[in-house]
C-alpha cells in the first residue's frame, strides 16, 4: 500500500495538470503507466506468478473424494441356494441381492519420491517469473526509446514550422522589395512571379509540417496514453546532451544489464530444469496416504479408515525415454547455441548504435557551420541585391540554402536525441 502511494505521489509530481504540454520526463512518467504494451507485459508477470504459485501447490497431499449411488434392475449378486428337505429332497431357491447401494470415500496421497519432477517444475516456475520481469524491463526500455523519438519528432517538426514562418517574413519582405522595383520600373514583373512562387512552394512546405506534426503528436499521444486534445509538447526544459563520451560504457558492460542477453541465459537454464523433468519421468514415483471408505449395500452402513503406500515404476516409458533424454539435451545444447549468438549480435549492436551517435553528433558541428554560413550568405546577397549589384535569383537562392541548412541542423539535432536514446536502450541503461 504505501508502495502505492509513494508511486501515486510521484507520478503526481512528474505529470503536468490538465491543460499544460508535457515534457519529456512527464512523456516517459505517462508512457510508463498508461503504454498498453507494458500493460500487456505486467499481466504477462502476474500469470507467471500464478503459474508459479500453482506449481508450488504440488508438494501438498493430493486429495480427492467420489461417491456414487446405483439402483440394479436386478439384484447385482445372483446365486441359486440349494437345500435338501426331508420327504421333498433337494431343492433350489433363486437368491437375489444388492439391488440398490451407496458408496463413497476421500483420500489423501502424499508424495514422497516423484524423480525430482516437483523440484524442478517449481524451478522452472520460478524461473518463468524471472523470465516475465526481463521481458517486462526489456518491454520498458523500449517503450521509452520510442517515448523519446516521438517526443524529438514533434519538437523537430515545430522547430522546421518556426523556421518556415521565419522564411515567410523574408519572402514577404522580399516581395515588398520587389513590388516596390516594379512598380518604380526598375526590374519586370517577371521578379514578382518568382517570388510568389517562392512563397507558394513555402506555403506548401508549412502544409506538409503542419499536417506531419499533426500526426506526430498524435502518436505520442497514443503511445503514452493520454487524451490528444489540447496535448502539446514543451522542450524547454530539456537541455542539449552533451557529447557521447559522457555516455560511453564498456560492451562487456553494457551486455551484463542487456534484458535480451539475460533472457538468452534463463532460456539454457530452462532447457537444463526441463531435461530434469524429462530425466525424473523414467524414475519411480513413491507416495504415501490415507483415507475413508463408507459403502451401504445391504441396507447396513460401513465404514473404515486405510493407510497405503504407493510405488508407480513407468517400465514402458524407458522404451522411448531415452530418445526423449537425448533431445532434452539437444534442446539444451541449442539454447546455449543461441546464447552464445545473441551475445555476438548484441556486441556487433552495441558497437553499431555507438558508431551512429558519434556520427550524428558530428553532423551537428557540420550542420551548424553549415547555418552559419547560410546565414552569411544570404544576408550578403540581401545586400547585393538592395544595392543592386545580384540579380534576385542569386537572393532566392541564398534563401534556399538557407532554409535547407536550417532544416538539416534540425534534423541533426533529432537524430542526435534519437540515437541517444536508442544507445541508452542497447547498453541497458
Amino acid at each position: 500500500m504505501k508502495k502505492t502511494l509513494v508511486w501515486l505521489l510521484c507520478c503526481c509530481a512528474v505529470l503536468p495538470a490538465a491543460g499544460q504540454p508535457y515534457t519529456l520526463e512527464a512523456c516517459r512518467t505517462a508512457a510508463a503507466e498508461h503504454n498498453r504494451t507494458l500493460r500487456s507485459a505486467r499481466f504477462e508477470v502476474d500469470a507467471a506468478r500464478q503459474t508459479r504459485r500453482e506449481a508450488f501447490t504440488f508438494y501438498f497431499p493430493q486429495l480427492s473424494a467420489t461417491g456414487g449411488l446405483f439402483q440394479a434392475q436386478h439384484g447385482v449378486v445372483q446365486a441359486d441356494f440349494g437345500m435338501s428337505v426331508p420327504v421333498l429332497g433337494d431343492l433350489e431357491f433363486p437368491i437375489s441381492v444388492v439391488k440398490r447401494g451407496v458408496v463413497g470415500g476421500i483420500s489423501a496421497v502424499q508424495p514422497v519420491f516423484a524423480g525430482l519432477k516437483i523440484v524442478n517444475a517449481n524451478k522452472l516456475a520460478r524461473l518463468g517469473e524471472e523470465v516475465g520481469r526481463l521481458q517486462l524491463e526489456k518491454s520498458e526500455a523500449e517503450v521509452r526509446e520510442q517515448t523519446d523519438a516521438y517526443f524529438w519528432q514533434v519538437v523537430a517538426l515545430r522547430d522546421r514550422l518556426e523556421t518556415v514562418a521565419a522564411v515567410e517574413r523574408q519572402l514577404t519582405e522580399i516581395h515588398r522589395q520587389v513590388a516596390v522595383a516594379v512598380d518604380a520600373g526598375l526590374v519586370t514583373t517577371n521578379d514578382l512571379l518568382r517570388v510568389e512562387l517562392r512563397q507558394q512552394e513555402t506555403a506548401s512546405d508549412r502544409l506538409k509540417v503542419e499536417n506531419g506534426l499533426r500526426v506526430s503528436k498524435m502518436l505520442l499521444a497514443r503511445h503514452i496514453g493520454v487524451e490528444l486534445r489540447g496535448f502539446d509538447v514543451d522542450a524547454a526544459g530539456a537541455a542539449n546532451p552533451e557529447a557521447p563520451g559522457t555516455y560511453y560504457v564498456s560492451t562487456e558492460e553494457a551486455l551484463d544489464r542487456r534484458a535480451e542477453y539475460l533472457l538468452a541465459e534463463k532460456n539454457v537454464e530452462a532447457q537444463k530444469y526441463r531435461k530434469r523433468i524429462e530425466r525424473g519421468k523414467r524414475l519411480p514415483t513413491v507416495g504415501v496416504g490415507a483415507g475413508y471408505l463408507y459403502y451401504n449395500v445391504l441396507d447396513k452402513g460401513v465404514d473404515d479408515g486405510v493407510v497405503f503406500a504407493q510405488v508407480s515404476v513407468p517400465i514402458s516409458d524407458w522404451w522411448g525415454g531415452a530418445h526423449a533424454l537425448r533431445k532434452a539435451r539437444i534442446e539444451e545444447q541449442r539454447a546455449e547455441n543461441e546464447r552464445m549468438q545473441a551475445r555476438e549480435m548484441l556486441e556487433v549492436e552495441i558497437e553499431k548504435t555507438w558508431s551512429e551517435l558519434q556520427e550524428a553528433y558530428a553532423q551537428i558541428g557540420i550542420m551548424q557551420r553549415s547555418v552559419t554560413s547560410a546565414t552569411e550568405n544570404l544576408r550578403q546577397n540581401r545586400s547585393f541585391y538592395e544595392a543592386g549589384t545580384a540579380p534576385l535569383s542569386d537572393l532566392l537562392d541564398a534563401q534556399t540554402l538557407y532554409t535547407k541548412s536550417r532544416n538539416d541542423l534540425i534534423a541533426a539535432w533529432a537524430a542526435y536525441r534519437t540515437s541517444l536514446a536508442r544507445y541508452l536502450r542497447v547498453t541497458g541503461r
